[in-house]
């Protein structure tokens, strides 16, 4: 039996970023959350509305994207209205994007529980998710900007960490836990002693918060992105849309939402976390990419797109995405990305995958923004 949507709960999904690290299938204008990279039949946005139906509902949905990628989010979305899809003139980071979304779906509807989704992560384990989603929904209604924290199943430099404390005592979210602060992105020794302290888990960037709790934060924590943001808003529904955001978009301080509010409120004793136990990856670079993908032979290869375009021997380990209209072959070489685009091919290794972003600066400079 389907479960029930959860009253005056929106679900908004920021849906921003290059993916350079996935460079050259990933792009500016057509970014990784467009893209199916798990080779499930769905894009990583459309996985991630799909997730989020049971719990929003279907006018429940809300999406902050670029201006440049309104067309392609809708054509993925077409269930989507109008009025869900909200359009940044540039990208401001995710607390512009989320405290977007919370002031103009306050001034539409008045005060609700807000979730911050990103659109660019894989999740397993659905039943695990929406008990997640619902505790952090009851624990907002009392008052707390709560995150889920991800059971970490190694001690990654790749990703942040949130220390967990004392059980939070809310009713409805028996597992939560307050919040003593958040790292980002430790060295290796500190990520294996955050583990062996049974005490940290991945920061997965899920924000679950009542609007007015939210904006409140922001107002003290940056007021003068709360005041712009909030003046956008009540333009929104109206013909000064465009006025409005022309003169106050571009003033917007870019600062990410676990800067702005997260950090400083946690500080303050105002987090709280959420253990989720569902499979979670953000999908970073081709080295992560690996894991989601079925082994296309003995030897560990994995392949995005059609095995048939790939020859290996002596080959093992091996990263391949067949997506140039052409035959990768590869020799004698174990553990590389080759990546292979009409117009661009990416080679390296699976230890440099997370320097792929650096490749990115390098053609820029090379004067190629057209392969950007």
């Amino acid at each position: 039996m389907p479960s029930a949507a959860i009253a005056g709960f929106r679900a908004v999904v920021p849906a921003g970023g290059a993916g350079t690290r996935l460079w050259p299938v990933s792009r500016a204008d057509v970014p990784k959350f467009l893209h199916d990279l798990t080779g499930a039949g769905r894009s990583l946005l459309q996985a991630t509305a799909d997730r989020l139906a049971p719990l929003a509902g279907d006018d429940g949905l809300c999406v902050v994207t670029g201006a440049r990628h309104v067309e392609a989010v809708r054509a993925q979305l077409p269930g989507l209205a109008a009025e869900q899809v909200l359009a940044e003139p540039s990208p401001r980071d995710s607390m512009a994007a989320v405290g977007l979304a919370a002031a103009v779906l306050e001034h539409r509807h008045g005060e609700v529980v807000l979730g911050s989704f990103a659109a660019d992560q894989v999740i397993s384990g659905q039943a695990e998710f929406e008990r997640s989603v619902r505790e952090a929904v009851e624990a907002a209604r009392a008052g707390y900007v709560v995150t889920v924290g991800i059971a970490a199943s190694r001690p990654s430099t790749a990703f942040g960490y949130v220390h967990g404390a004392e059980p939070l005592g809310v009713a409805g979210a028996p597992s939560a836990v307050h919040v003593r602060g958040f790292t980002e992105k430790p060295d290796a020794a500190t990520a294996r002693t955050y583990l062996a302290s049974g005490e940290y888990r991945w920061n997965a960037g899920i924000f679950v918060a009542s609007t007015t709790v939210l904006l409140g934060h922001l107002a003290e924590q940056r007021p003068a992105l709360h005041d712009g943001l909030r003046r956008v808003a009540a333009a929104w529904d109206t013909p000064d849309r465009d006025r409005v955001l022309a003169a106050e978009w571009p003033g917007l301080e870019r600062i990410a939402i676990d800067h702005a509010v997260a950090e400083p409120v946690a500080a303050a004793g105002g987090v709280a976390m959420v253990p989720g136990s569902f499979g979670w990856d953000d999908v970073g670079d081709f080295n992560s990419l690996a894991a989601l993908l079925p082994a296309d032979d003995d030897a560990g290869s994995k392949v995005l797109g059609d095995a048939a375009d790939v020859v290996r021997v002596h080959s093992a380990g091996s990263v391949v995405v067949p997506a140039g209209g052409r035959t990768v072959t590869l020799l004698g070489i174990d553990d590389v990305v080759v990546v292979d685009t009409p117009d661009a091919v990416l080679v390296t290794t699976r230890a440099r995958a997370q320097q792929v972003r650096s490749m990115v600066d390098a053609v820029r400079e090379h004067g190629r923004e057209d392969l950007l």
